[in-house]
């Protein structure tokens, strides 16, 4: 306690004999605060709230809202703008609440809520901006303009076969040189479908006859001859040493190359009309097949029927990708009357989700490094579209084909695709982009700095 005369002199002053009593109670200057990273933000703020992940977290945490993304932090800000209850708040001194509220007790080691969990869980990926372009078109004379046909592959030695009419060309990405591989002008028949072997040495392609042939690109000889369908192949797919092939005859082949010709391993019998997609799941477990009976059926080895036999598309099947990321986990998408793209979990049998793109879809590939997908697209809207996978948002549409698209491969890089469409063009375009691995810090705090 102040003596009494001591504490009158400490608040008086003398100034030109005019008595002037100081104010020496400690006030805060807040000239320099930021306040848009106060506890309760004034109305217009929305901007600046959007950019601030730890402002929505304040909230979160000390006005008990419930923002999990930027995008709620927004719509949050303008709703209580318009509100009593914010204006209030904003009245009120800082860590001050609303009327009949009581502070929420939380001690210093508490979790923080879930909406606050949300937010953080939510990944800090940089803004990506796709070439709306392609970054090479290339000239395809005699590309055929038939949706079943499977008439582009790209290799893992970075080489693509393109089947042009009565032959098949293979181009080099790296040397941009083009080689005829074979020609099959003598007996008028026309390549139907093309397909590496995944070590990028042997190319199998099928033909309006019905037999397959097994080329080596390397030396540019035929290797073998596969007989046994009765109409054109048209749909082909790799899996070690083993082809399975699907014909207009309904059926699908497989036979392991290294054996006679004439053995066929097995012969599956499902389709009631043209099977024109074909495609094994990375595991090699399972064999999913699209028709133009819009039955998308998924066969095993182990049992001669299909384990499941999904009906729901509308319109035919060719469009088929496993999942790289999440096993049993299978896209598939429909026709012109169709339009829709699905994805099944082949594990318990059921549909997973399903979307309607508003077009034909011809063919649809996984990124390997990041939960993305592409689709490309006939009739309506001849294009290219991007999906964020399991959102299904787009991440960008690629115009530039004037007639539908109806071929699809990916790098072997898995940042490029090509496309090829009914205007007899092969269009290149980069879509997907590699996960960049976090580099570890050397820093003094890391709880393993010192061990060796």
């Amino acid at each position: 306690m102040f003596q009494p005369e001591y504490e009158q002199r400490l608040l008086r002053g003398v100034a030109g004999g005019k008595k002037e009593y100081l104010d020496l109670r400690c006030i805060p200057t807040r000239a320099g605060n930021q306040w848009n990273r106060n506890f309760a933000l004034a109305p217009g703020d929305s901007s600046e709230c959007q950019s601030s992940v730890y402002s929505s977290l304040l909230r979160n945490e000390f006005l008990d809202e419930n923002i999990t993304s930027l995008e709620n932090c927004k719509q949050s800000t303008q709703v209580h703008a318009q509100s009593e209850e914010f204006k209030e708040r904003h009245n009120n001194r800082i860590f001050g609440f609303a009327k009949g509220s009581s502070p929420s007790v939380r001690t210093p080691f508490s979790n923080i809520s879930e909406s606050s969990q949300r937010l953080l869980s939510i990944s800090k990926r940089p803004v990506r901006r796709l070439p709306r372009r392609p970054y090479k078109i290339l000239d395809a004379p005699e590309l055929q303009d038939d949706f079943y046909l499977n008439l582009i592959d790209w290799s893992s030695k970075n080489t693509l076969a393109v089947g042009l009419g009565c032959s098949v060309y293979l181009w080099s990405a790296v040397s941009g040189q083009v080689t005829r591989l074979c020609d099959f002008n003598n007996e008028d028949n026309l390549v139907t479908a093309v397909s590496w072997h995944g070590e990028g040495r042997q190319v199998a392609i099928g033909t309006q006859s019905g037999y397959v042939t097994i080329w080596d690109a390397e030396r540019q000889k035929q290797l073998n001859r596969l007989d046994g369908h009765s109409a054109r192949v048209t749909a082909l797919a790799w899996r070690g040493n083993r082809l399975a092939s699907g014909s207009r005859d309904r059926s699908i082949l497989q036979r392991d190359v290294r054996n006679p010709p004439t053995h066929i391993t097995r012969c599956l019998r499902g389709h009631k009309l043209e099977v024109c997609g074909l495609q094994w799941s990375p595991s090699n477990r399972y064999l999913a097949s699209g028709g133009s009976d819009n039955r998308l059926l998924v066969w095993t080895d182990d049992w001669p029927e299909p384990i499941y036999a999904f009906d729901e598309h509308k319109a035919v099947v060719k469009a088929l990708g496993w999942s790289p990321h999440k096993s049993g986990l299978l896209a598939s998408g429909g026709g012109s009357a169709d339009q829709c793209l699905r994805f099944w979990n082949v594990l318990t049998g059921k549909l997973v989700q399903c979307i309607n793109t508003g077009a034909q879809i011809s063919n649809l590939a996984w990124a390997r490094d990041s939960r993305e997908l592409v689709t490309t697209h006939g009739h309506a809207q001849p294009q290219v579209i991007a999906w964020r996978y399991p959102s299904l948002k787009q991440v960008a549409r690629l115009s530039g084909h004037t007639q539908r698209v109806l071929h699809l491969s990916v790098s072997p890089d898995n940042e490029s695709i090509v496309t090829g469409g009914a205007d007899e063009t092969l269009r290149f375009w980069t879509v997907f982009t590699k996960q960049q691995t976090s580099k570890e810090t050397n820093s003094g705090l890391s709880l393993f700095q010192g061990i060796r």
